[in-house]
């Protein structure tokens, strides 16, 4: 059965690795992930503390709002969603942080937001991969066009350089000849 969702609730990928230290109390919830309620809470998160890991609580709310009539499965339905956030950036946790019933012209509808969390040994929250999604295209192109952007060039692109690239390309007004006018 499925614990109820509000404020507070933390919600953890089963694949999720976890320090020894810390025994399940959550319970299923969803499809591989694991509820662990406002009790529980600081009981998983002194033990990730205790085995040197780290709990990234990332910045920006993430929400999703979905109508239906049955309030616990229109909770429900909008966590999904929010599962679907979480996953697409390659983390294992979320928090809750408020629930919301209410109704648009008499349809009542759930609105649930969170925070994306991740837990992992180690203090560098690693990068997801970038993965390019156009078919046929030369992964040399996207080298150079990042490079150019100065996402993995070899050195930092300095400022010197990026306004020099910046006036090249004629992104000053009253230039001459792709420089600034003296």
């Amino acid at each position: 059965m499925r614990d109820a969702i509000e404020a507070g609730t933390i919600l953890i990928e089963r694949a999720a690795p976890m320090p020894d230290s810390w025994l399940p109390q959550g319970g299923p919830y969803s499809n591989g992930w694991i509820c662990v309620g406002k009790a529980d809470r600081s009981r998983l998160e002194a033990s990730i503390h205790k085995a040197g890991w780290t709990f990234f609580y990332l910045a920006g709310e993430i929400k999703a709002t979905v109508f239906g009539f049955d309030g616990q499965e229109t909770v429900a339905k909008a966590v999904k969603r929010l599962f679907k956030s979480v996953n697409s950036r390659h983390l294992n946790s979320l928090e809750i942080t408020r629930v919301a019933m209410s109704s648009f012209l008499g349809v009542p509808y759930a609105t649930v937001a969170g925070h994306a969390r991740h837990i992992q040994e180690g203090l560098v929250l690693p990068r997801p991969a970038r993965r390019s999604d156009k078919v046929g295209s030369h992964p040399a192109v996207h080298s150079s066009i990042r490079r150019q952007r100065g996402e993995i060039a070899d050195e930092p692109l300095f400022a010197e350089k990026a306004v020099a690239a910046w006036e090249d390309e004629g992104g000053a007004s009253g230039h001459a000849g792709g420089r600034l006018a003296a």
